[in-house]
C-alpha cells in the first residue's frame, strides 16, 4: 500500500512542476527527479540542541541512488517498487535498464509514467536540459 501512496504523491509532485513559478526566475521551469524505492528503514529524531527526524538503512540510500541517478521530470524506481506496484495494478512502468548501484550491485530499474485514471498533465522529460556530466 505505501508504495502505491508514495508513487502516488510523486506523480503529484512531478505534475505540480508544470505550473509552479520560481519567483526570481519566472521563465525557467522547476525541474524535479524522484527516486523510489521499497523496503525497511529505521526513523529517529537525533541531536540535542537542534533535533532533526532522520531515516537510515539500505532502503533510504536506494532511494536517494534512484534519484541521483534518474533524470530531470522523471520517476525512477528500484525493482523491488515496480514489483510492489505490478501487483496494486493500475501504474504505467517502463523498463530503464540495468545500472550500478553502489552498494546493491547490478540493478534493473524503471521509470513511473503514470496510472490509469491519472489525468493531470506531467512536464515532458524531452524539455527537460542534457544531465550535466
Amino acid at each position: 500500500r505505501h508504495a502505491g501512496e508514495i508513487s502516488n504523491m510523486a506523480l503529484d509532485l512531478l505534475s505540480a512542476t508544470t505550473t509552479f513559478k520560481i519567483r526570481h526566475m519566472p521563465a525557467t521551469q522547476l525541474q524535479l527527479r524522484i527516486g523510489l524505492h521499497s523496503g525497511p528503514a529505521v526513523a529517529g529524531v537525533v541531536g540535542l540542541k537542534m533535533p532533526r527526524y532522520c531515516l537510515f538503512g539500505d532502503t533510504v540510500n536506494i532511494a536517494s541512488r534512484m534519484e541521483s541517478g534518474g533524470l530531470a521530470f522523471r520517476i525512477h524506481m528500484s525493482p523491488h517498487s515496480q514489483r510492489i506496484l505490478d501487483k496494486h495494478g493500475g501504474y504505467k512502468l517502463e523498463c530503464r535498464g540495468s545500472m550500478e548501484v553502489p552498494g546493491a550491485g547490478e540493478m534493473r530499474t524503471w521509470w513511473l509514467w503514470g496510472r490509469d485514471g491519472f489525468t493531470t498533465p506531467l512536464p515532458d522529460p524531452a524539455s527537460a536540459p542534457p544531465p550535466k556530466k
